[in-house]
């Protein structure tokens, strides 16, 4: 193995003096490639850029909000070009003398996960003291892992122990593929204070400097996402499909398919996939292509297709209609599609047209990517229109209106149109609908 180059990969967060320490300490004895994943504020991000530029072999590669650590991990291993064994470190590490990746590599054995501090945690993602049942849990801050066997399996994600969700899939499926290192554990415990043998970690180093986790509002994303891809795997077909998706390209929904389909094949086509979570490890097959340039050609060599999956792609191109007709032509008679829409007649877009609070975000019904609004009754005749028919249909709910004097006020403009309030006020409640349609 060589240990020179073996590429580095940490996650950063508003902490430019961390990352200091990092790559001066790192560089004092090695020079291996080094990746900076970084989330920073705007007012910190230039900082963080500027200490990486002072460092050879050093790529910083930012995003312009808090990508938080189980994701900057995963973006990485599933969009850099790596290959074999990775080392992976906290910002907050501090290397003190030579040998510590030489002693890692010596222990990483073909097959394995990887290896480095292994605790123990239940399924919740906490620190446990015992060790019967419970998850051994290979921790972030300091692992070399094989690449190809990490990506495997799932991937970190946003969470106090982002490493949770791998450890969780080893453990059920009953492999010891991790291995802890007792002086890597002595380090970080520092059970022995003055003795050191490698590397100071001061544990939740980011933490203390940017005031926490900030995990809220991601648990509630990630929450509404994973019940939204339950929604979609319900309506897949069985047997060995062949699926496609169009659209948003995200990793997780395309791996909760193949989990619901083992034996099919699953391609994904998207205008920026080396943007997205989507790499060829996480798909069979990776397309990078704008969805307004899919023509007639295109659908004909996927005519095979058992199920369309469209992921928010209807409302981003620029003519819905012209796609579903080019599909409806090629589509073949058994096969079916799925479309996930949000619903633009939802009631907090209301309220905002009301009052002229029209201000774009970077997500949702105002995202500059919006191209088209939908509501279900427009859905269901744009696939008439097409040649579908919609079979099934789930609608999706996550921000019901709790407030009595504006569901009134809802319910008497949709009555005063001569509309079915009591329809109208329920399809308000409606974020997004993911349906169903075969060909007829």
């Amino acid at each position: 193995m060589n240990i020179d180059a073996i590429p580095i990969i940490s996650v950063s967060y508003n902490s430019a003096e961390l990352i200091e320490d990092l790559l001066s300490s790192l560089r004092t004895f090695y020079q291996n490639p080094v990746t900076i994943i970084d989330g920073s504020g705007e007012e910190h991000y230039r900082a963080v850029e500027s200490v990486c530029a002072r460092y050879p072999g050093v790529r910083f590669i930012h995003f312009d909000y808090n990508i938080h650590h189980g994701p900057g991990m995963a973006w990485a291993f599933q969009n850099l070009d790596l290959s074999g064994p990775v080392l992976v470190l906290d910002s907050d590490i501090f290397v003190l003398k030579a040998g510590f990746l030489e002693a890692m590599a010596d222990q990483l054995q073909p097959g394995m996960y990887g290896v480095g501090y292994v605790n123990h945690i239940n399924e919740g993602g906490f620190d446990v003291n015992y060790e019967a049942g419970a998850i051994r849990y290979l921790h972030p801050a300091c692992m070399l892992v094989n690449i190809e066997v990490l990506r495997a399996w799932p991937m970190p994600t946003k969470h106090g122990a982002p490493m949770t969700e791998p450890m969780l899939a080893l453990h059920r499926a009953g492999l010891d593929l991790v291995r802890g290192l007792d002086w890597l554990k002595e380090d970080f415990l520092n059970t022995k204070p003055g003795e050191r043998h490698f590397l100071r970690h001061d544990w939740q180093g980011t933490v203390k400097l940017s005031g926490g986790y900030n995990l809220d509002e991601w648990s509630r994303l990630a929450k509404e996402a994973s019940e939204l891809r339950l929604v979609v795997q319900s309506l897949l077909p069985t047997g060995i499909p062949a699926l496609l998706e169009i659209g948003d390209n995200d990793a997780l929904l395309a791996r909760a398919c193949m989990e619901a389909t083992p034996a099919g094949t699953y391609t994904a086509v998207g205008s920026h996939p080396d943007k997205s979570s989507m790499n060829d490890s996480t798909c069979h097959r990776l397309i990078g292509r704008d969805i307004d340039t899919l023509d007639d050609t295109f659908f004909q060599d996927h005519a095979g297709t058992d199920c369309w999956i469209l992921d928010q792609a209807l409302e981003r191109c620029t003519d819905p209609e012209q796609l579903l007709a080019r599909l409806r032509k090629n589509i073949g008679a058994d096969a079916s599609v799925i479309a996930v829409i949000p619903n633009a007649q939802h009631w907090s877009l209301q309220l905002r047209l009301l009052v002229g609070d029209l201000e774009y975000a970077d997500a949702g019904l105002l995202s500059p990517c919006q191209r088209r609004w939908f509501s279900r009754a427009t859905i269901f005749a744009l696939f008439q229109r097409t040649g579908f028919q919609i079979v099934q249909g789930t609608p999706v709910i996550r921000h019901r209106l709790h407030n009595a004097s504006l569901e009134a006020a809802l319910r008497h403009m949709a009555s005063s149109v001569g509309a079915d309030a009591d329809l109208a006020f329920d399809d308000a409640q409606v974020d997004v609908y993911v349906v169903k349609a075969v060909p007829v």
